[in-house]
């Protein structure tokens, strides 16, 4: 199960990218993240930080660990799964270019159940939540927060 999401963002590449790697602000443009529980003091590949969730009615926590960060590409990329020790993960990569006077945002994940139950019921059920409503809410949401406060 992966997919593949683009859309603007009305804000410059850096500025997004910084919004996007700031754990602290996640919750901000995040609407199913209710708050960072663990985070490192610095981003670099390996380390981890763990968030809380709230979708399909159910509260989680999940595991993060970096995979890439290059600031000058504006590429982030990490593997996360449930903080339960669970098998099953997902691994996401988001890009930012630039287009026109604004930013383009790619959202890329690829999940992978390892569970009967998350196989057969809860990964195509998220998956279809994350493509059809939550990732391109969250895209929309950094517009909104980066807009310039009037």
């Amino acid at each position: 199960m992966k997919h593949r999401v683009t859309s603007p963002v009305a804000a410059p590449p850096e500025a997004v990218f910084d919004l996007i790697t700031d754990l602290d602000r996640l919750p901000e443009w995040n609407a199913h993240m209710t708050g960072v529980v663990e985070r490192p003091s610095v981003l670099t590949p390996g380390t981890e930080w763990v968030v809380e969730f709230r979708a399909l009615g159910q509260t989680w926590r999940s595991r993060s660990r970096l995979e890439t960060l290059e600031p000058e590409r504006h590429v982030f990329a990490y593997r996360s799964g449930t903080d339960d020790g669970n098998p099953s993960y997902a691994v996401w990569e988001w890009q930012v270019g630039e287009i026109g006077d604004g930013a383009e945002v790619t959202v890329a994940w690829e999940l992978h159940p390892a569970t009967f139950w998350r196989k057969v019921l809860l990964g195509p059920v998220r998956h279809r939540q994350l493509r059809r409503a939550e990732v391109p809410a969250s895209i929309a949401a950094l517009s909104r927060v980066l807009a310039p406060r009037r």
